[in-house]
């Protein structure tokens, strides 16, 4: 794509009101726009970022056996009611009454909406096990939004669901999400600390939390800075607390909950009456698991573990694009027709290219391609040109390569299958 054709609104200044680098970075460089507190546009950069994580959480949850299906933000108050989190998740429910006279509510999860269309399908337990899946939009009336896209009103999440004829079996669904969990921020770029955790209004005897360090966010976790142990904060292990591995004194850090997972077992199965018919001859119910990652709270956890004072970093797999060209002088014949073949050239190899074909100093070009932090840039200078050469500069290391003009193609495309 070519920047001139592109709607990237970047900023220089940081945004009045913000106070996380990841809003700052989001918004400056024209990821999202923010309609009103807690609401948030997509815009086309931001966009790219988040189909690309949507993607490698689709390979992830479709190799783990999940099947993706798609359900309704529109949900009838009475089957909340089942369960009776109706009163649980009150605070935080946005709900109407629509021109029927029904009462509903915007989703806030999807754990009663499931069960309820499992139960209607799922009578044997020849139809079990079965694990299904969808990235949506979730709504929740929080009373103070922060952080940007961290915490909002309407958020996007991908939210799993196991169901099982028993334990055993929901123990074995339980640890391919925990495997393919790891997979997903493995492949995000963002290391992850994971502890065991309180289920709280979900419900179930087991869960866990993927957590990630970071300047800001709503968890805490402990680490050993002798031996490296990493955990949660319960009641028996606090910041100043002796390691339970090295006996030195733990140390607090801020972390942003990215994942959960929870073994559910029946307890929405049996208050929905979600019910199968076991090769004994006896009517049990589902035992069920839940697996939930925030998608667009990713963006914001990878930008604040991947900045500069510059702008974002991003991690190769998640960029907007993998590659930007950036020809210093525009009206310049050479430098044009090097940018356009190697944009052809590396768009045929199968990557996504940006060109800053923009009239504009060379200042502002290299400003804004630090800012968007795309991994890696093509420079065609004059100077270097008069050399025949071209440089090739990694945002992550700032490491400038200077190949021959012929060969940037495949210098290029070799770095980017490293």
């Amino acid at each position: 794509m070519y920047w001139s054709k592109c709607f990237i609104p970047t900023a220089k200044e940081v945004p009045v009101g913000t106070e996380a680098v990841s809003h700052q970075l989001s918004l400056r460089a024209g990821l999202v726009n923010m309609l009103t507190s807690g609401v948030y546009s997509y815009l086309p950069l931001g966009l790219r970022v988040l189909r690309r994580i949507e993607n490698i959480i689709r390979q992830e949850m479709n190799n783990a056996q999940a099947q993706e299906l798609f359900l309704p933000c529109l949900q009838p108050i009475e089957v909340w009611q089942k369960t009776g989190r109706d009163k649980v998740m009150e605070d935080i429910m946005i709900r109407f009454e629509d021109n029927r006279g029904r009462k509903m509510c915007l989703g806030p999860t999807h754990e009663e909406i499931i069960t309820e269309l499992v139960r209607n399908y799922v009578q044997s337990y020849r139809q079990l096990p079965v694990t299904l899946y969808q990235i949506q939009t979730k709504f929740r009336d929080e009373i103070r939004t922060r952080f940007g896209i961290v915490r909002a009103l309407e958020f996007i999440m991908k939210d799993a669901y196991s169901f099982d004829r028993d334990e055993e079996g929901l123990k074995k669904n339980y640890d391919r999400m925990y495997e393919a969990y790891k997979n997903i921020f493995k492949r995000c770029g963002v290391d992850v600390v994971i502890v065991a955790a309180d289920s709280g209004a979900m419900g179930g005897d087991v869960s866990h939390e993927f957590l990630v360090p970071a300047l800001i966010g709503e968890d805490e976790i402990v680490k050993c800075p002798s031996c490296g142990f990493e955990g949660g904060v319960t009641e028996s292990q606090k910041k100043d607390d002796p390691c339970p591995e090295c006996q030195q004194q733990l140390e607090g850090h801020v972390a942003i909950e990215l994942g959960h997972i929870f073994q559910l077992g029946t307890k929405y199965s049996q208050a929905q009456e979600a019910l199968f018919l076991d090769d004994d001859g006896k009517q049990k119910p589902i035992v069920m698991g839940c697996y939930g990652i925030g998608v667009s709270r990713l963006i914001a956890a990878i930008i604040e573990t991947n900045n500069d004072a510059s702008g974002i970093v991003w991690p190769r797999q998640v960029a907007p694009f993998d590659v930007e060209i950036l020809p210093i002088q525009i009206g310049d014949e050479e430098s044009m027709q090097l940018a356009k073949e190697y944009y052809q050239g590396l768009t045929d190899a199968g990557y996504e290219v940006l060109v800053d074909d923009r009239d504009e100093t060379a200042g502002r070009k290299f400003n804004d391609a630090d800012l968007i932090g795309i991994p890696y840039r093509i420079v065609i200078g004059k100077r270097a040109l008069k050399e025949g050469n071209v440089e090739i500069k990694s945002r992550k290391t700032s490491e400038i390569i200077m190949v021959k003009k012929e060969d940037a193609v495949v210098k290029m495309t070799g770095l980017l299958a490293e």
